[in-house]
């Protein structure tokens, strides 16, 4: 049986997306049960629409965090949630969210934490003259993109690239590597040791991917 995993989102849902096709796959362990938005025009609302699959919309604006958060825990238990995973999610989340899902929140990043963590990643990571930026699934902690490192892909940085150029490849980096990293996930193969995770791969994968 697959596992039912709800997907927070904030903008067009393009990692959101990749999860969808990839969960078609009637090998693929997880099925995504629902989507929640905090932005009332976020285009992962129509992609989650299009693929039958339970949406909602749930603002944070002009209330407590503890109420927001206690929404969108609630609207995911509706829908049996075992796994969240946060696909441009722009919403640090507190206790009221981490304690109803304890080390099954995951995230997708794109740098290569620690570095450049926050906002603009790309950007910023083009501006310092990097030679190899990225992405990085990790676990959610009450942190900025500071939980436990699970995969990463790393996207070499051409001469030609200016920011939007990177950004995009980096992008197509996360679509290959989010959807690995939640099948880990959910077949149990994650074992947190302090701030490292230990993934039980299956024969032939690597935490990371290379990605020219």
């Amino acid at each position: 049986m697959k596992v039912p995993v709800g997907v927070l989102a904030s903008g067009s849902g393009t990692n959101l997306q990749a999860i969808l096709d990839r969960c078609a796959d009637p090998a693929y362990p997880a099925r995504v049960a629902c989507v929640v938005v905090n932005r009332k025009g976020a285009g992962a609302l129509e992609r989650a629409r299009r693929a039958g699959v339970p949406a909602r919309f749930v603002s944070h604006r002009e209330r407590p965090r503890e109420a927001f958060e206690a929404e969108l825990v609630a609207a995911l238990r509706e829908h049996g949630v075992r796994w969240v995973a946060l696909a441009g999610f722009m919403r640090l989340l507190g206790p009221t969210f981490l304690d109803a899902f304890p080390g099954r929140v995951l995230n997708i990043h794109p740098a290569l934490l620690p570095a450049f963590p926050g906002l603009h990643a790309q950007a910023r990571a083009h501006a310092r003259g990097v030679r190899v930026a990225g992405a990085t699934v990790h676990l959610v902690d009450a942190g900025t993109d500071t939980g436990p490192i699970v995969a990463q892909a790393a996207v070499p940085v051409r001469q030609e690239d200016d920011a939007e150029a990177l950004a995009a490849r980096i992008l197509a980096a996360e679509h290959r590597l989010y959807p690995m990293a939640l099948r880990w996930a959910v077949e149990g193969r994650l074992r947190v040791e302090g701030r490292r995770v230990r993934v039980d791969l299956p024969p032939g994968e690597q935490t990371w991917i290379w990605a020219p």
